[in-house]
């Protein structure tokens, strides 16, 4: 024997493994491969139900949502699926790993705004919710009108105060006192004189017969004048 040999044969060999071990090896592997088995023929019969459920909302046409129970998120996914597969539309609510829930709505009726509302926050989304959800939004439409009428109406009286001078007074009120802006806030008269003659006397009262007459004695007045000092200049 040779040397190598003798070193092989002085090292410890492993153990060997007992029958008792190799059966629960094979148990504990044949369990596995069942509840593996078993896991796939309940998602199978899940996808079918859902499938039948998705099928049977998208063919009514009249359910405005199709409202699963909280599930995992693999459950979910399925949903989503089969969903979207068949031309609808998947919203999820609620926390994860608590109370996490699927929606599924026709493609082309989608949730309202309201209904997303109350869903996010935790609510429950039925007829008394809608309801109550549309006469608050009425109510808040109504109230948006009342403000907006209010505030033109402000703003009218404030161009009226502008003409008026209020809102001279209150514009420099600050700088100069309250009585004394209010002094200053006088209402504009017009001026009925121009320097030393009145407007009313530079208002011309004549006809326009008179006014032409007027006219004609005065070119003949000047010609007579031109005539005179012709006949001076030539003396």
């Amino acid at each position: 024997m040779d040397l190598l040999g003798s070193i092989l044969n002085s090292m410890q060999k492993p153990p060997s493994t007992s029958e008792a071990q190799k059966k629960a090896i094979k148990k504990h592997k044949e369990a596995l491969e069942q509840k593996q088995k078993e896991e796939k023929n309940i998602l199978n019969k899940f996808c079918r139900r859902v499938e039948e459920k998705i099928s049977n909302f998208i063919m009514d046409g009249t359910k405005p949502y199709l409202q699963f129970d909280p599930m995992d998120q693999m459950y979910r996914s399925v949903i989503r699926d089969v969903a979207t597969t068949a031309g609808g539309q998947v919203y999820s609510f609620g926390q994860e790993g608590i109370d996490r829930y699927c929606v599924v709505y026709l493609k082309e009726k989608g949730p309202s705004e309201d209904e997303l509302t109350v869903r996010r926050a935790g609510g429950i989304w039925d007829d008394e919710k809608a309801a109550e959800m549309a006469q608050r939004r009425l109510d808040m439409e109504k109230q948006a009108a009342l403000d907006n009428e209010e505030e033109k109406s402000r703003k009218r009286k404030h161009g009226k105060e502008e003409l008026s001078g209020t809102f001279y007074k209150q514009k420099y009120a600050h700088l100069i006192g309250q009585e004394a802006a209010i002094d200053a806030a006088q209402k504009t008269n017009m001026n009925k004189s121009y320097g030393e003659v009145p407007s009313e006397n530079k208002k011309d009262l004549r006809s326009i017969e008179q006014t032409m007459a007027d006219i004609k004695a005065k070119k003949v007045k000047k010609a007579e004048i031109d005539k005179q000092m012709d006949r001076e200049g030539s003396v």
